[in-house]
């Protein structure tokens, strides 16, 4: 394990420099020569729709359903084929009408109903609430795994306490920290039509942060804990033949067409409607050139950030006897099994920045 003085310090780096990052992206805006007209930063700012939920949950999915988490990075690929005509349509209706905010934007389409919107604010609100206490969750308790975890068991989360005093709430800490966040780079603004350039920075950043994280733990499972992705996968199904019907579709399989196409056609309404991916897609959009290129680079994020999650659930069950217990962890468990500490933390921040991305922009949306 790592000492929690460690880990608290990397921390307080890390969001240091996403403090820094932000300063530096309102800087050049005020300048006139800002660093997010792109479109490359534009997609990587929508990658905000992962969350720690799919940073950690899509493995422990793919160990204990097969197939029921690709769903989620499905439905998003399959809708932004048509962002050239919905998204670019949405933008410029939200532009004419200075709307800023997807309760506005429904509002709007039924004769501008105060009534509506404060409707859709306050399911928002509802619904959103219990989702940011998610991620908290899954910093705090990630936070306690790195640094309390017994590496060399199964039982990663057996006899799970925190290494701080009893006094101090890790998910507390984080909720400051980031709350001051948004606060600074995001509901300050008076104008909540212009664009948060250092908010979008941020994300952007922190998007990469957690594809670096879980492709360098993905490249390491699978090619120096294993042989590749046949090895992993014939070693999982002769270990466990149950794991080969977990992979099928239907009768046969642990997931039933409807069940995977009903998650499928969720997760296309969620990429656009959930409030911090209307504001992302929309409200930051200054260019619709960037859509067209978000249509196919969205996808590729989205492919590469998966290419692992199977991989990692199969060798987490091979390294945990086919147990799933902790199957949301596998990801950070595995490197701290085989002594990769350096690697657990940098999936530990990976995690914490899926997280945070979350948590600053739904908290400014909704404020």
């Amino acid at each position: 394990m790592l000492s929690a003085g460690l880990v608290i310090s990397l921390t307080l780096l890390y969001v240091g420099l996403l403090f820094a990052v932000a300063l530096y992206a309102q800087k050049r805006q005020r300048a006139g020569k800002g660093i997010v007209n792109n479109s490359t930063v534009y997609t990587l700012s929508l990658a905000v729709f992962l969350t720690s939920w799919t940073y950690y949950g899509s493995v422990g999915r793919a160990a204990t359903s097969g197939l029921d988490f690709l769903p989620i990075y499905l439905g998003p690929t399959l809708v932004a084929f048509c962002w050239w005509f919905t998204v670019r349509k949405m933008v410029r209706i939200s532009k004419a009408n200075k709307i800023v905010s997807i309760a506005d934007f429904i509002s709007s389409r039924y004769g501008k109903s105060v009534s509506l919107g404060a409707l859709v604010t306050l399911f928002a609100l509802i619904g959103i609430t219990p989702y940011i206490a998610l991620q908290l969750k899954a910093v705090s308790r990630t936070f306690d795994i790195i640094t309390t975890a017994d590496i060399s068991g199964v039982h990663i989360l057996a006899e799970h306490y925190s290494a701080l005093p009893a006094f101090i709430d890790t998910a507390f800490v984080f909720s400051v920290v980031l709350g001051l966040f948004a606060i600074l780079f995001g509901a300050r603004t008076l104008d909540s039509s212009e664009s948060h350039d250092g908010m979008v920075a941020t994300v952007a950043l922190e998007s990469i942060v957690k594809l670096v994280a879980l492709l360098v733990v993905g490249i390491y499972v699978t090619y120096f804990l294993f042989d590749g992705f046949s090895d992993i996968f014939t070693q999982a199904t002769n270990r466990f033949p149950q794991v080969k019907d977990a992979f099928l579709l239907g009768k046969d399989g642990s997931t039933s067409y409807s069940t995977w196409f009903s998650l499928t056609f969720i997760s296309m309404a969620a990429v656009m409607l959930l409030p911090r991916q209307f504001h992302m897609l929309v409200i930051e959009n200054n260019n619709e050139e960037h859509i067209r290129q978000a249509m196919w680079k969205f996808p590729a994020y989205m492919f590469l950030i998966t290419l692992f999650a199977t991989p990692i659930a199969m060798a987490g069950l091979l390294f945990n006897q086919g147990s799933t217990v902790a199957a949301d962890f596998f990801v950070l468990q595995l490197p701290l099994q085989n002594g990769q500490k350096w690697l657990a933390l940098l999936v530990y921040i990976g995690g914490f920045s899926a997280a945070a991305g979350m948590i600053i922009v739904e908290s400014m949306t909704m404020a």
